[in-house]
């Protein structure tokens, strides 16, 4: 969960003629093992510790000491294993992180507390977040309050913030927040735009820091399991780190629009939304509603029953049934808000966002 801080006789002349062909196969063989540049073996780490390998930063750490293994393969590839360990964390990445889409393929078994996530620090401040993409049989987000929601890339990301207090992390013993974004619909696989998630943080007031390091990681709390991830930036595979957004506005501010996140648009391009907490009373409660991408939209929210829209405001809204609101703009802003009675629930609605 947290990190501490921050390689003799005569021979028959065609039996001399094969004789010398084996030989200079073998010193042609010898010679490409010993040139620079060449795939190097694959590395096992059990000691906690950073560093790079085959072009991609990687971060291991371990609470016990023998419980945990990280083998590192060339790339972006990474696997692990792990047996009933206290509490370990491990994967590749980038450091500095960056605001780029990451992409990665896994396999993940689990067996009891685990996490599948995009996880990385800034400082000033200093944080530690989590993009969780699969869990066991524990939500990280269990006891805290979610601040909002944001949809992208096929599903919603709920997001949270907690706070430990004198914990290990990249600054030594230290009081600092964590950031969540935890996907409704788990997967072990496909593209995180990062983007997005940053933005919906920063909606919620969330801000972060600096980039320190990133990495698609695997993460154990009294658990065992085994996983096989392979990284890399923006769907094409492994460049080492520190490309773009290595500066405090680019996890702050992520990039306009969050492109390639959210539901496509039709023709317009693609929008987003991001859905903060606001008024809440004992029969009704207030959402905040942002689009970005796109400043001409059609946002549809599916309202769970027994829950009720009962007002709207900036936007133009219409009532399909019950329990749809399509909401679209109608020069106000991107910025806009709804009243839902809880008539007993409290489930905030799904969103999707199509760029007129």
């Amino acid at each position: 969960m947290n990190l501490p801080p921050t390689t003799a006789p005569r021979r028959p002349a065609r039996l001399r003629f094969l004789l010398s062909s084996f030989c200079a196969i073998v010193l042609v063989a010898t010679a490409a093992l010993l040139m620079p540049g060449t795939a190097s073996a694959d590395t096992t780490v059990t000691n906690n510790s950073t560093g790079t390998n085959n072009g991609y930063f990687y971060s291991f750490w371990s609470q016990n000491s023998g419980q945990a293994s990280m083998t590192m393969g060339s790339g972006g590839q990474y696997s692990t294993q792990w047996n009933n360990v206290e509490n370990f964390v491990a994967g590749k990445g980038w450091n500095p992180g960056n605001t780029s889409p990451v992409s990665y393929s896994a396999s993940w078994n689990c067996s009891g507390n685990c996490y599948l996530s995009l996880y990385g620090w800034t400082t000033n401040p200093l944080i530690e977040y989590y993009i969780v993409e699969n869990y066991g049989n524990y939500n990280p987000s269990t006891g805290a309050s979610r601040l909002g929601s944001v949809s992208s890339d096929g599903s919603t990301y709920d997001l949270y913030r907690t706070q430990r207090v004198n914990q290990p992390s990249i600054q030594g013993t230290a009081t600092f927040y964590q950031y969540w974004a935890v996907r409704q619909a788990k997967r072990t696989g496909g593209t995180i735009t990062v983007s997005n998630i940053f933005n919906a943080w920063s909606q919620a007031g969330l801000n972060l820091g600096t980039p320190n390091y990133e990495i698609l990681a695997t993460e154990g709390y009294h658990s065992s399991g085994s996983s096989n991830i392979t990284v890399g930036s923006g769907g094409s595979g492994g460049t080492n780190g520190g490309t773009t957004g290595g500066t405090t506005g680019g996890t702050t501010g992520g990039t306009t629009g969050g492109t390639n996140g959210g539901t496509t648009g039709g023709g317009g391009g693609s929008c987003t939304t991001s859905v903060s907490a606001a008024e809440n009373w004992s029969d009704r409660y207030n959402l905040h509603v942002s689009v970005n991408g796109a400043s001409n939209w059609t946002v549809t929210a599916n309202v769970p029953s027994p829950e009720k829209v009962m007002a709207t405001w900036n936007v133009s809204a219409s009532y399909p049934n019950a329990q749809t609101l399509v909401a679209k703009s109608n020069g106000s802003g991107n910025s806009w808000g709804l009243t839902i009675q809880k008539n007993g629930s409290t489930t905030w609605p799904s969103f999707s966002c199509q760029a007129n």
